[in-house]
């Protein structure tokens, strides 16, 4: 397979629901010294499309390219690997930093699981060895590798808003439709927030942080999302809710527009008054608005792939699930080294420390 690349202005890149995929997220990063670049590739397979890569200095005079929920346009599933391969040197002649390797945060489906309702039952993933195996079937080099951590998420719950707020609210299940009228009788009531009161949902957001032991993102992080809009209106569309009663703000949330996909980006609780169901009715408002947009899907983010107690992400799983809808499993991040050496010292980093480097 060969591919043929061409380097482009971000500001060409195509329309998609993609988030990460868009000229408005390589604003966001490039606030946060990221570099991008944009290219339109085409393989002698007959696949095409184009490409936001974003580079990270790891310092050094070293850097990583990262490749967000991408490429969207995926090629037959025997030459995953091959296509990443071809793709990864094409695209490192014109790219103009000591680049360690490129991590690809593959929107495509995982070859492990089904994206169907949920499921009880237990699944879990080959183990990493055999995965490799497959992925590098038919490359020249053997070189990918599973990421240590997923850049963005691997496995997402995903809500089908075709349907009317009837519908939607039917096919949740019985504790959230409870939960969502508890608030709405306590009186709790959810607003459109302005960007001035984004300091107050950060500190929300620490509190969230710290109550289930993440590395929490800088504020600077949640600025550039906004600030990111004045160069891009009309591009992308952020809805940012805060649930309250009387004076206490008890959750938020940030959610992002792309076309018609509607992304829950970043959430936060109080921890005082948990018993108001706050994050409950402020999804369900999410939810009604993101409709109200035209969106056909509303994403509510990571969750464990499976019912699974142990997960990190189980109690995600646990709260988002009851809002109906299907658990949609990508096949994670995967890195290309191109200097072995480095690429080894940075991921003996990533594997010490477990960050996920927000920014």
């Amino acid at each position: 397979m060969k591919i043929y690349v061409q380097p482009k202005r971000v500001e060409a890149l195509l329309p998609t629901d993609i988030l990460f995929q868009t000229t408005y997220w390589s604003q966001v990063k490039s606030r946060l010294g990221w570099k991008p670049f944009a290219f339109d590739f085409q393989s002698s397979a007959g696949n095409r499309g184009d490409v936001l890569v974003l580079i990270r200095p790891l310092g050094c005079g070293l850097a990583a390219a990262y490749v967000f929920q991408g490429p969207e346009t995926e090629p037959d599933p025997e030459k995953h690997g091959l296509f990443l391969e071809e793709l990864s040197h094409s695209m490192i002649k014109h790219i103009n930093y000591n680049v360690a390797f490129i991590r690809y945060d593959l929107p495509w489906s995982s070859p492990y699981f089904s994206d169907s309702p949920m499921d009880d039952s237990y699944h879990d993933f080959p183990p990493v060895r055999l995965r490799e195996l497959r992925m590098n079937f038919g490359t020249r080099t053997w070189g990918l590798r599973k990421a240590t951590t997923d850049l963005t998420v691997a496995d997402t719950l995903i809500i089908d808003l075709a349907r009317s707020e009837d519908a939607i609210f039917a096919q949740m299940k019985p504790k959230t439709r409870y939960n969502i009228r508890l608030a709405q009788r306590k009186g709790v009531h959810v607003f459109n927030a302005s960007v001035e009161m984004l300091p107050l949902f950060y500190q929300l957001y620490l509190q969230t942080a710290k109550r289930n032991g993440f590395p929490p993102g800088t504020y600077r992080h949640f600025s550039a999302l906004f600030s990111a809009l004045i160069l891009n209106p009309g591009s992308s569309e952020i809805i940012f809710l805060l649930a309250k009663k009387d004076q206490d703000i008890l959750a938020g949330a940030i959610i992002i527009i792309s076309r018609r996909r509607a992304i829950y980006l970043f959430g936060a609780s109080s921890n005082e008054r948990r018993n108001l169901m706050g994050p409950y009715i402020l999804h369900w408002e999410g939810i009604k608005q993101a409709r109200g947009k035209g969106c056909y899907t509303y994403d509510m983010g990571s969750v464990s792939p499976y019912h699974n107690p142990h997960h990190p992400y189980f109690g995600m799983y646990r709260f988002k699930t009851g809002f109906g809808g299907k658990i949609v499993h990508r096949n994670g991040s995967w890195d290309y080294p191109l200097n072995l050496q480095e690429y080894e010292a940075f991921r003996n980093f990533e594997l010490m420390h477990s960050l996920k480097f927000p920014e």
